[in-house]
């Protein structure tokens, strides 16, 4: 039973029983019910911000163990890119060096495979920067062992071809010079024999009487066997591979063009026909479109001593035949 209350009337000089109306009660009701709403409110906000569920625990723990295992596969992403580095070192400067083929761009090897779109659609999931990182991180993987792995087909085929390759290469001297005599003039800065001014000379001059034998330096095809501004009678040959000789100022021809020639076949006479001073050979080696020094072709004709002898006598500076 609720206790009465009363309050003291001056004007009687008495104490009187209060009586409270319906809308009292009701104002009073209603401040009790927000007081409690407002306290309540604040004693949940406090929790929901500074007590975990055990969901939230939950997915607190394997947030942490996905991080520890997505920084393990940095670390296994960075050891296999060191190896995929290396291989691609090797293969640049080692096997393609021995093959003679052109090294792959770093443009090639880097450009890997992006689809923003894609990308963009993984920002939008669930710790998307951890998916986003991790999967371009893979597809640039991907692509570099693809093109590693591309590379190597090449060098399987280049090794298959290895013999055929080492029969076309020019690798020996387009006369008969055993005893080094028969060279007039090297590759290099020459004096022309005309103008008497320095001219760079594109090939290496070898003096021998009109009719000597002159000989493909390698297996190849003639592609083209007649008058060349400059070089008089002249014959050139495709070995493949990007190689390409010349042999100028021929007497007469013993080949035509689309014939097959392998390395010793007699192709022509030595003559002085074109811009010549006297009965020579003009020989040039070009390689992938660049003009080679001719020096360096002949290690199947020449002893280390002879081959030395070459190149010194090759370097000199002197007047050149054409």
């Amino acid at each position: 039973m609720a206790k009465k209350k009363f309050h003291f009337n001056s004007e009687t000089l008495s104490y009187e029983q209060i009586e409270h109306t319906i809308t009292h009660w009701l104002k009073q009701f209603l401040i009790h019910t927000l007081s409690g709403m407002s306290l309540g409110a604040v004693f949940f906000f406090i929790f929901v911000t500074f007590v975990d569920s055990p969901e939230e625990k939950q997915l607190g723990q394997e947030k942490s163990h996905m991080q520890a295992q997505y920084k393990v596969l940095q670390r296994q992403f960075g050891e296999m890119q060191e190896v995929v580095s290396d291989l691609q070192e090797r293969d640049d400067n080692l096997y393609r060096v021995v093959f003679q083929a052109d090294p792959i761009p770093f443009s090639v090897r880097r450009a890997a495979a992006t689809n923003n779109d894609y990308y963009e659609q993984l920002l939008d999931m669930t710790n998307s920067e951890v998916v986003v990182s991790t999967t371009q991180k893979l597809n640039e993987l991907k692509k570099e062992l693809y093109i590693q792995s591309k590379s190597y087909d090449e060098l399987v085929l280049l090794a298959k071809n290895k013999e055929n390759m080492l029969q076309n290469l020019p690798a020996i001297q387009p006369v008969l010079n055993k005893n080094l005599k028969q060279m007039a003039s090297g590759y290099g800065w020459r004096i022309d024999p005309v103008y008497h001014t320095r001219r760079f000379h594109a090939g290496m001059d070898f003096a021998a009487p009109v009719g000597a034998n002159i000989y493909a330096t390698g297996n190849g095809q003639v592609i083209s066997a007649g008058w060349q501004q400059g070089y008089g009678n002249c014959v050139q040959i495709n070995h493949g591979y990007g190689y390409l000789t010349l042999y100028g100022h021929m007497s007469a021809f013993k080949v035509r063009a689309g014939q097959k020639v392998k390395r010793g076949d007699v192709i022509g006479l030595v003559g002085s026909t074109g811009k010549s001073t006297g009965p020579h050979l003009h020989y040039e080696v070009h390689f992938k479109g660049e003009i080679m020094n001719p020096q360096n072709y002949y290690f199947l004709d020449l002893s280390p001593a002879d081959y030395d002898r070459m190149v010194q006598m090759s370097n000199n500076s002197g007047q050149m035949l054409d």
